[in-house]
Formats: structure tokens, sequence, C-alpha cells
């Protein structure tokens, strides 16, 4: 893991935001992306469940890098629009499974889902985002 004066490198990108959830990049190739993120006690919420905040920022995250996985340091993607479905409460470490579905030129397709330890669906999500080029 990074320390706090050091961003990790999330398929390319520096994004401290990350670095303070611990989300672990695993995979981007292939319009697919694989996170990892460790249950800690700073994610709760009252409940004792990873708080739903979370979940979505690392979908947000895992759904994008999916969508830039063809050309992950060429291209950018900014979120247009999300859609979470939570399904169950989030008590053990997490993996999410990304896939973009469509990419056009200027807006990219993607839908995936958080696994919690025992392969239990948590949550789902689909998203569009506006395809940025990167100089």
């Amino acid at each position: 893991m990074s320390s706090s004066n050091s961003p990790q490198k999330y398929f390319g990108l520096e994004i401290p935001y990350l670095d303070f959830l611990q989300l672990e990049p695993v995979l981007c190739e292939n319009d697919r992306a694989v996170t990892r993120l460790r249950l800690r006690n700073e994610l709760l919420n009252s409940r004792g469940h990873i708080h739903g905040g979370a979940l979505m920022s690392i979908l947000d995250f895992t759904l994008s890098a999916a969508g830039r996985a063809n050309d992950p340091l060429g291209i950018g993607m900014a979120t247009i629009d999300m859609h979470t479905s939570c399904i169950e409460p989030a008590t053990t470490d997490l993996t999410i499974e990304a896939r973009c579905i469509r990419r056009g030129a200027s807006i990219a397709f993607c839908e995936g889902e958080i696994l919690d330890a025992t392969g239990k669906l948590i949550a789902k999500a689909s998203a569009a985002f506006k395809v940025l080029k990167v100089k």
C-alpha cells in the first residue's frame, strides 16, 4: 500500500481519494476492470456496514476504469450518469468487477457489481461516461 505522501497509481492515474479509501487496483484490460476493497473501520456507517457512499465511489471508479481499459493512459472518463442499486449490506472485504458494454467516440456505457468475500452480490451499477482525450 502506498504511503500518505506518495499517491498510489490507479491504472496509470494518481487519485488521492482512492488512496484514502485504500482501493486496490487488480485488473484493467479488454474492456474490464477489477478492484478490491478491504473492510476497515473508517469505511463503516453507524450499523457497522460499509457506507453506501464508499460503495458508490468504488463502483464509479471501477466502471470508469473499464471504460478506459482499451487505452488507460490515452483517454479519461467523466461521469455523466450513474445508477446504483444496493442489494445487501457490505460487511466483508469486497471485489468490484466492471465491464464496458459500449464505447463510442464521445460516450462509454459501463456496468458492474460489488461482490462480498463469499461471492454474494452486494450492489450493482450502470453508468454513462464522457470520453475525454488525454493529451
